[in-house]
């Protein structure tokens, strides 16, 4: 029997790359897409090429956009990305780092492709307990997308396919997603986190998802494979 088709939604970092182990647990035949978005963080696509490598997807494709054209966020304008936070103060609202309607634009993409291919299924790594607070990784958010996915397509409309929008790790914690991703066998030493790595592409260690990827490998009682400067 041929293998449902998926698209994966890859960025190269922890939460996508343990969300794309747990399709391929589930027998998808998987299509990762990746973006250059003119991200200060770019060599996460370098991650994301590893990654879709060693895991042995379909297929990898990445797909050039420039979202600086528009900016708004530390991670595509001339704003510091903030650093040494606590839990507390990246709970306190939406941060800097947050890219206006990124997983909007990329499930958009995402749901193109799946069309053309085929392909009823999608998958993205949000997750709505440890993250940094962005309006587009909670469930009615994927929920209202996944309504709107059906309203905006041809195959929807004429119900020949019915699109589902996978959040394997929605409910977890980072420790959660992280033993997860090692009982299937995840090297995350191949995954890449920092949104300020240095010039030498070694992580910072000091914005929100170094420190919440620092804090999930601890809590999970396992060690982080990332370098860190310093």
């Amino acid at each position: 029997m041929e293998k449902k088709k998926t698209v994966m939604l890859l960025s190269g970092g922890l939460d996508s790359t343990t969300a794309m182990a747990i399709a391929l647990a589930e027998s998808y035949n998987v299509y990762a897409m990746s973006f250059r978005y003119g991200q200060r963080h770019s060599i996460e696509l370098e991650s994301a090429r590893r990654v879709a490598e060693a895991m042995s997807i379909a297929r990898h494709l990445i797909v050039d956009i420039d979202l600086r054209a528009i900016g708004g966020s530390a991670l595509t304008d001339e704003i510091a990305v903030p650093q040494s936070r606590s839990s507390e103060e990246m709970m306190a609202g939406i941060p800097v780092t947050y890219v206006p309607a990124r997983n909007t634009i990329f499930l958009s993409f995402a749901l193109g492709w799946a069309e053309v291919i085929g392909a009823v299924d999608i998958f993205i790594g949000v997750n709505a307990l440890d993250y940094s607070g962005y309006p587009d990784c909670r469930p009615e958010y994927i929920e209202a997308f996944e309504r709107m996915a059906n309203l905006a397509t041809k195959a929807g409309v004429e119900g020949r396919m019915r699109f589902k929008i996978h959040t394997p790790l929605i409910a977890m914690t980072k420790a959660e997603i992280i033993r997860q991703g090692l009982a299937l066998g995840v090297d995350y030493s191949l995954t890449h986190s920092c949104y300020d790595p240095t010039p030498e592409g070694l992580a910072c260690g000091q914005c929100d998802s170094c420190v919440l990827r620092q804090k999930g490998f601890s809590e999970a009682g396992a060690r982080d494979p990332l370098v860190y400067a310093g």
